[in-house]
C-alpha cells in the first residue's frame, strides 16, 4: 500500500485545485480509515482539512481515530461547532478512549452524553486503568456467553455477523466472573445438547487489565488465538485484545522508540507549525550542545599535545568513530532485549562477559589494522600503537557503556531510547580522545 499512498500524495499534489476533489474521491473507494488517516497526515493542513471534508460522515470517526494525536487535534479544532457535535455523536466508548487526551473535556462530556448506558459503562471502566495498561484499550465486540447455556446456543449466536478476528467465544459464571474460552471452529460438529462449559479450552491464556500494552501484545502475538480476553482484578470480563491491536502496539511501540532516539514524540504533526517544532527540538539541541562542550572540553585538556603533535588531530575522528559505533552497536541490542522482557538479573551478566568478549576481539582486529595504517601513513610506529591502544581501549569502554546506561536508565524508569545514544556518545568521545591524546603525551611529546 505504500507505493498507492505515494501515488495518491503525488496526484493530489500535482492536480490543479479543481480536480483534487475527484482524484480524493478514487481514494476514498481504495482505503481504509487507517491509510486515509496516513494520506491525510502527508497533507498540509489546509489541504488536510479540506481533503477531510470529502469523507463520509460515517467514516469519519474511525479515520479520526487512526490520526496521530497532534494531527487529530489540530484537525478537530478547525471544525465548525456544529460539524463537532455531528462527529461525536458517531463515537462509541473505544473511540472516545482513544481520542479522549486529544479532546478538549467539554467534547469529551459532550459525546458521552450521547452515548448509551451500556456504551458509558464500558468508558468508565476503561478510565480505571493508565495510559499504558491493556484495560484502557480493549475491545468491546465479542461474543460472550453464560457457562450454563448448551452448544445449540452457541450455534445461533455464531449465525450472526462475526467481528473481525473472531475465532472464540467467552464464558462467564453467575456472579459475572469469566470462566472460560471455547474454539467456535469446534462446535459446528458437535451435538447441539452437549454442555458449553465442557468444550472450554483449559490452556487458554486470559490478560489482566492492568498489565502493560507491551506484554498484552507480545502475549497476543504468540498465543496462536485472534483473540485474548482481558479481566479486572475481579475476573470480570472486560473485553479483548486482537491481533489486530497487538500489531498496532508494537508498531506504535517501534514508532516511539525511533523517534524518541531523537528526543522527539511519535504524535507529532509532520506539517507541525515551524515554531513549535522548532521550540521541541530546541531542548533536544540543547543537550547534545552539553555533551558537545564536555568532549571539547577534554580535547582543551591536550592542547599542547596537540600543537606539538598534529598527526593527532587527524587521527581523533578515528578514534570516537569506532568507539561509538560499537557502543551503539551494543545499546541497539540491549534496547530491544529491554523492550522483549529478554534481560535480567539473571543473564546480566552473562551477557555483560559476552559483550566483552566481542568488543576484545574487534578492539584488538581493528586496533592492528589501524595501527599498521597510522604507522605507514604517518612513517611513524609509535604513533601507530598510540592509536591501536586507544581504538581498542575505546571498544571495549563502549561495549561496557552500550550494556550498563539502558540497564542503569531502565532501572531509574527513563526509556533508554530516549537518551541513551547521547549518554553513550559522550562515553566513547571523553574516553577515546583522553585515551588517544593522553597517550599521546606520554609517548609522542618529548
Amino acid at each position: 500500500m505504500t507505493d498507492e499512498l505515494n501515488q495518491v500524495i503525488d496526484r493530489l499534489q500535482q492536480a490543479a485545485e479543481g480536480e483534487r476533489p475527484t482524484v480524493m474521491e478514487s481514494a476514498l473507494d481504495e482505503m481504509d480509515a487507517e491509510q486515509l488517516a496516513l494520506l491525510l497526515e502527508a497533507l498540509p493542513q489546509e489541504e488536510r482539512y479540506r481533503r477531510w471534508q470529502q469523507i463520509p460522515a460515517d467514516e469519519q470517526p474511525h479515520v479520526l481515530v487512526a490520526l496521530r494525536g497532534e494531527a487529530r487535534t489540530t484537525l478537530f479544532h478547525a471544525m465548525a461547532e456544529e460539524v463537532r457535535e455531528q462527529l461525536l455523536a458517531g463515537l462509541d466508548a473505544q473511540d472516545l478512549i482513544e481520542l479522549a487526551d486529544s479532546l478538549p473535556d467539554s467534547a469529551v462530556e459532550a459525546a458521552l452524553s450521547r452515548m448509551d448506558e451500556e456504551q458509558r459503562r464500558y468508558f468508565e471502566r476503561s478510565l480505571q486503568y493508565d495510559n499504558h495498561q491493556v484495560g484502557r484499550y480493549v475491545d468491546h465486540e465479542l461474543l460472550i456467553l453464560p457457562a450454563s447455556v448448551r452448544v445449540q446456543d452457541a450455534d445461533r449466536l455464531l449465525r450472526r455477523e462475526l467481528p473481525a478476528y473472531t475465532d472464540s467465544l467467552y464464558l462467564y459464571d453467575r456472579s459475572g466472573r469469566y470462566s472460560g474460552t471455547v474454539r467456535t471452529g469446534n462446535l459446528y460438529t458437535l451435538p447441539g445438547h452437549l454442555p458449553l462449559s465442557g468444550e472450554a479450552d483449559e490452556e487458554a491464556e486470559v490478560l489482566r487489565g492492568d498489565i502493560e500494552l507491551g506484554d498484552a501484545a507480545e502475549a497476543v502475538m504468540r498465543c496462536g488465538w485472534a483473540a485474548l480476553p482481558v479481566v479486572d482484578e475481579q475476573g470480570r470480563l472486560l473485553g479483548r485484545i486482537t491481533l489486530r491491536d497487538a500489531m498496532d502496539i508494537q508498531r506504535e511501540q517501534f514508532e516511539a522508540q525511533l523517534m524518541a532516539q531523537a528526543g522527539m514524540n511519535e504524535e507529532e504533526d509532520l506539517f507541525a507549525p515551524v515554531l513549535r517544532s522548532s521550540r521541541r527540538r530546541a531542548t533536544w539541541l540543547g543537550i547534545n550542545l552539553l555533551t558537545a562542550f564536555l568532549a571539547s572540553w577534554a580535547i582543551g585538556l591536550f592542547e599542547a599535545t596537540l600543537q606539538q603533535v598534529v598527526a593527532l588531530a587527524v587521527l581523533m575522528p578515528v578514534v570516537a568513530s569506532m568507539g561509538g559505533i560499537a557502543g551503539s552497536q551494543t545499546l541497539t541490542l540491549m534496547i530491544r532485549g529491554l523492550a522483549l522482557n529478554q534481560i535480567s538479573r539473571g543473564n546480566l551478566r552473562q551477557l555483560l562477559y559476552k559483550e566483552v568478549g566481542v568488543a576484545s576481539v574487534n578492539g584488538l582486529l581493528w586496533a592492528l589494522l589501524i595501527a599498521l595504517v597510522a604507522a605507514v601513513w604517518f612513517s611513524s610506529i609509535p604513533l601507530g600503537l598510540v592509536i591501536g591502544v586507544a581504538i581498542a581501549v575505546n571498544i571495549l569502554a563502549a561495549a561496557l557503556a552500550g550494556v550498563l546506561i539502558p540497564m542503569i536508565l531502565d532501572r531509574m524508569e527513563i526509556d533508554p531510547a530516549l537518551s541513551g545514544s547521547v549518554i553513550l556518545t559522550t562515553v566513547t568521545d571523553i574516553v577515546g580522545f583522553v585515551s588517544f591524546l593522553g597517550l599521546g603525551a606520554l609517548v609522542l611529546v618529548p
